[in-house]
Formats: C-alpha cells, sequence, structure tokens
C-alpha cells in the first residue's frame, strides 16, 4: 500500500546550486506551507496498475507553480538581481503569475505580470488581489504573445527584474529539489513511470531528472497539445511555438498528444467520477496516465495535476 502523505520536511531556503556562500532569504511561514502536496488515488483501467495524481493545488497558491514562483524570487534575491528598487517582471499563462504575485506579497516586492487577455477572469482577479500590476497582450498571439511584450518590457533592465521563467533554471531546479524527492518517498520508490504537461517544461525537466538518478528505469511521460490547433491552457505544442530554454526534449521516454476533447472529457469524468475538481491540463495529464496505465502490466503511474477546476468557472471547460 502506498504511503500517500509525504513527511518531507520543506526547506526554508532556496540557493543557486553550484554557486558561492550566497544569502539565503527569510522565508514567511506561508512560503514555507509550498510543497509536501499529498497523492491522491484516481481510478485506473488496469486494476494491477496504481495512478496516483500530485495534488498541486495543496499550495498555499492553489499550483505547482508555487514552488517555481517562489524559487525565481528567492534566488533572484539571493544572488542580487531583484532588489527593493526594482519591479520582478515575467509572462504567464496565470499560474506563475499567481505565485510570483503571492510571494511578492508576502515578501514586500512588486511584480508585474503579462497575460493574454483571454485568461479566465479568475486567475485576473486574483493577480490584482495579490496587488499585481497585471498587463495584458493579444489574446491570439497567446503565451508567445506575452512573452514578447514582456521581452520589451524588460529592456529596461533598471525597472524590471525580468524573471523568463521559459529560461530561468531556478524554475527547473525548484522540482528537482522537491517534487522528485516527494514523489520517491511517498511511494517508497515504487513509482515506475512519471507523467506531467509541458508549459515552460519546469515540472517535467526537474523531476524527471532527478528521479532518473534514482531509478533509470522509470519512465517519463510528457504531455502536449495534439497539434496547435488544441488549446489545453498552461501547456504549449512546442513544435509551432517559443520553445522554453530550460526544455530538452530528449528527457521524456515518451510523448502523448492529447486533443482539447480529451482533456475536457478527462477534466469532467475526474470530476464526477473521482470528487477531483482540477484544471483542463490536468485532465489532459490524467487521460495520458490513464493511457498509459491501459498499456502496461503492472505499474504505479504518478501524474501531475498542476491546479484545481475553480480557476476556469468562467470558461467554456464549466459551462
Amino acid at each position: 500500500m502506498i504511503h500517500l502523505l509525504t513527511t518531507l520536511p520543506f526547506t526554508l531556503s532556496i540557493v543557486k546550486m553550484n554557486a558561492p556562500a550566497l544569502e539565503k532569504v527569510d522565508c514567511p511561514l506561508l512560503l514555507a506551507r509550498i510543497g509536501n502536496t499529498p497523492l491522491v488515488p484516481i481510478t485506473s483501467p488496469n486494476a494491477r496498475v496504481q495512478i496516483l495524481g500530485k495534488a498541486e493545488w495543496f499550495n498555499p497558491g492553489g499550483s505547482v507553480k508555487d514552488r517555481a514562483g517562489r524559487a525565481i524570487f528567492e534566488t533572484a534575491i539571493a544572488d542580487g538581481r531583484m532588489t527593493r528598487a526594482k519591479i520582478l517582471l515575467d509572462a504567464t499563462s496565470g499560474n506563475t503569475g499567481i505565485a510570483y504575485a503571492m510571494v511578492g506579497a508576502a515578501l514586500g516586492y512588486r511584480v508585474a505580470l503579462v497575460m493574454p487577455e483571454n485568461v479566465s477572469d479568475e486567475r485576473k482577479k486574483i493577480v490584482r488581489a495579490y496587488g499585481a500590476e497585471l498587463i495584458v497582450s493579444d489574446p491570439l498571439e497567446g503565451s508567445d504573445g506575452a512573452i514578447r511584450v514582456a521581452r520589451e518590457l524588460a529592456q529596461d533592465a533598471t525597472k524590471f527584474f525580468y524573471a523568463d521563467q521559459y529560461n530561468n533554471d531556478a524554475n527547473w531546479r525548484a522540482h528537482y529539489e522537491t517534487t522528485a524527492p516527494e514523489i520517491w518517498e511517498q511511494t517508497r520508490g515504487r513509482v515506475t513511470h512519471f507523467v506531467a504537461g509541458v508549459g515552460t517544461s519546469g515540472t517535467l525537466m526537474g523531476t524527471g531528472r532527478r528521479l532518473k538518478e534514482l531509478n533509470r528505469a522509470i519512465q517519463l511521460i510528457e504531455v502536449q497539445p495534439a497539434d496547435e490547433l488544441q488549446v489545453i491552457e498552461g501547456l504549449k505544442y512546442m513544435a509551432s511555438s517559443i520553445v522554453p530554454g530550460i526544455y530538452d526534449a530528449q528527457i521524456a521516454d515518451r510523448h502523448i498528444a492529447i486533443d482539447t476533447d480529451a482533456a475536457y472529457r478527462e477534466t469532467h469524468r475526474a470530476a464526477r467520477a473521482e470528487g477531483l475538481f482540477v484544471g483542463l491540463s490536468a485532465g489532459a495529464a490524467i487521460a495520458a496516465a490513464r493511457q498509459i496505465a491501459a498499456e502496461i502490466e503492472t505499474g504505479i503511474v504518478v501524474v501531475v495535476l498542476p491546479d484545481g477546476g475553480d480557476r476556469y468557472l468562467s470558461t467554456a471547460l464549466w459551462q
């Protein structure tokens, strides 16, 4: 039987690896609660395969991006790139922006975020509630359009620290240092497959690298939209997108393409049959995990559930 609640302590400071004696960042108790999220069982199509979802909405900011948001913020403060005189700036489809806004409020730093205008109303309202400045970009250009606007604004280096989550190593290192060890401990080293969608790709890159170090036999499954016409908020179709600098296509052992309809169906099924109220990218990841479970003989499949469904109530997903 798998132990579903982790007991790993969360470290109160994050510094860059291979960096000389960096100052540690004092961490409010709120931010110390990031990580140590539970694994929840998901119905498997194969009685001999267990599927466990990493329930990332248990983070205080409500998503998996709390991990990277905190790591990026604290690493930049520790090495001097982020100061009180600057505003942290980044492009985001929502969850990383919420994480930045929460961390900035907790630590007393200003945050400015570029989001496509068509992200859910809930996400825009949440970042404003935390006091962050919101800059909207062309909805037809998606996350890539937000990146282009952020890069243009970031030319004013005296005003902004450009966090650049898509190219910031602190993004994937957050998962290398926390998400992977948690999964290993929670499954007692018995995890056989790890499934994650890719947007910035930090979750898969960091968790995957560490899990492979712990056991080379663990299979890493990457989930993307089926093509550029399939819109699954939070995920990128890499073939037609600005590819994140931290992304390495060779990390995954397998790539699974999910179309929007399948993601919708699995998101609805998870809510109504499992009691798991998750976002659309989580639905896509569950669809991939259930596909893997149907194909293998035995195993333990861990799938990342990036956020809850409450951030999508105003979208077509629940209408």
